[in-house]
């Protein structure tokens, strides 16, 4: 036991010495062993008490996340009635807004509807009064040509014309714009005048050469046609003298004057066949006029006439025409109006379409959720390494 095993430096090393020694050692090492032994049980004991805070607050939250969904759903279901009701009031407001533009436009069309047979019933009446006055000259046109065996002596003649001009002046012009057998200042008496807007007479005379025209027509030879040219050429120049000199009376008159001639037939013969007569006669500011062109002649004076008063009434014309522009502009307004309720529906409709649309989006966002895995918190395994994750992933919005 006490032999030398070696010199460790200059101290002798013994086997009791390396004995003691070596039992130190190994003490040592077991207090090292117990030691780290203990720190290790405590350190275990503080991982599984911090394993178990950090389950509890998983399950807490855990437990809040389907608090929070379940608010989510009743929230969504809110939601969805209230959007319901919406969908069913804005429906309900868009058919009210549609029946009130169709009963507009509906009475729109039947007031225009109205107006325009109304329209049509007025011209059909005037076309009517149109055809019965051409049926009128027309009969009146194939009567005349009788006239040399109705009106055999002047008197009948004279006053044959004298009721057809009286005919057609009393039809064309109103009372009060003519007068039959004016007296003139000159004393004559034309047999009718009309007076235009500037209190001038205009003088009417009615001529009828028969029997002049009626010699021409039996002339059977050259020198009887000739004697009766002549005739007629100097019969119709007396009465445009006769005319000229009684009935233009200088500022008096109107500075032309008519010579009513009562037959179509006798007026398209003088017409046809005596211009020089008919130049004549416009040179002495005398013009021949038929029943046809005096009743055109009429009309034009008639149309001067009113003229006239237009002119003389231009001011209220002024003013209802000005109030006829603002009633076209009140309805350029409403027409607008019109318009605007048109785009307002329509921007409705679409608006509803988009909810609609956001509303299928999102029920179909809420039937993808998935609710039917347990609820119960799996246990968390303990791993030494590293602690574990409080969330295995990150949540994605709207799951």
């Amino acid at each position: 036991m006490n032999d030398i095993i070696f010199i460790l430096g200059e101290w002798p090393v013994r086997v009791v010495d390396a004995l003691i020694g070596f039992g130190a050692l190994v003490l040592i090492l077991l207090v090292v062993i117990a030691v780290v032994i203990a720190r290790s049980g405590r350190r275990g004991a503080q991982l599984a008490m911090a394993n178990a805070i950090r389950a509890d607050e998983l399950e807490e939250r855990l437990s809040e996340v389907l608090r929070a969904q379940s608010e989510s759903s009743g929230r969504v279901d809110a939601m969805t009635q209230a959007l319901a009701g919406r969908q069913a009031e804005m429906a309900r407001a868009v058919n009210e807004r549609l029946d009130s533009v169709t009963h507009r436009v509906g009475q729109s069309m039947e007031h225009s509807t109205r107006n325009t047979m109304e329209s049509l019933r007025a011209l059909h009446e005037r076309l009517g009064i149109i055809d019965s006055a051409h049926k009128n000259l027309t009969d009146l046109t194939t009567q005349v040509t009788t006239l040399r065996d109705v009106l055999a002596n002047k008197q009948s003649r004279g006053a044959f014309g004298q009721a057809r001009m009286e005919a057609i002046v009393q039809d064309g012009l109103p009372k009060g714009a003519y007068e039959f057998q004016f007296t003139l200042s000159t004393g004559k008496r034309p047999d009718c005048v009309v007076f235009l807007p500037d209190q001038r007479p205009l003088c009417i005379d009615a001529k009828f050469p028969l029997e002049a025209m009626t010699a021409l027509h039996d002339a059977r030879t050259d020198e009887e046609r000739r004697i009766a040219t002549q005739r007629l050429r100097g019969d119709v120049m007396k009465h445009v003298s006769d005319i000229a000199e009684k009935y233009l009376v200088a500022g008096e008159t109107q500075e032309m004057a008519l010579m009513f001639v009562p037959s179509e037939s006798v007026y398209a013969e003088i017409h046809d066949g005596f211009d020089d007569v008919i130049q004549k006669a416009y040179r002495a500011r005398v013009v021949l006029v038929s029943p046809s062109l005096l009743m055109l002649a009429i009309q034009v004076m008639q149309q001067i006439m009113k003229d006239a008063r237009m002119r003389d009434a231009a001011g209220q014309i002024r003013t209802e025409v000005i109030k006829l522009g603002d009633d076209l502009g009140r309805l350029r307004d409403r027409v607008l109006k019109l318009q605007k309720h048109f785009a307002d529906v329509n921007e409705d409709v679409r608006q509803v379409l988009i909810s609609a649309d956001k509303i299928e989006k999102r029920a179909g966002r809420i039937e993808e959720l998935d609710f039917s895995k347990s609820d119960t918190p799996e246990a968390p395994r303990l791993v030494a390494t590293a602690a574990p994750e409080l969330f295995p992933r990150k949540l994605q919005a709207g799951e």
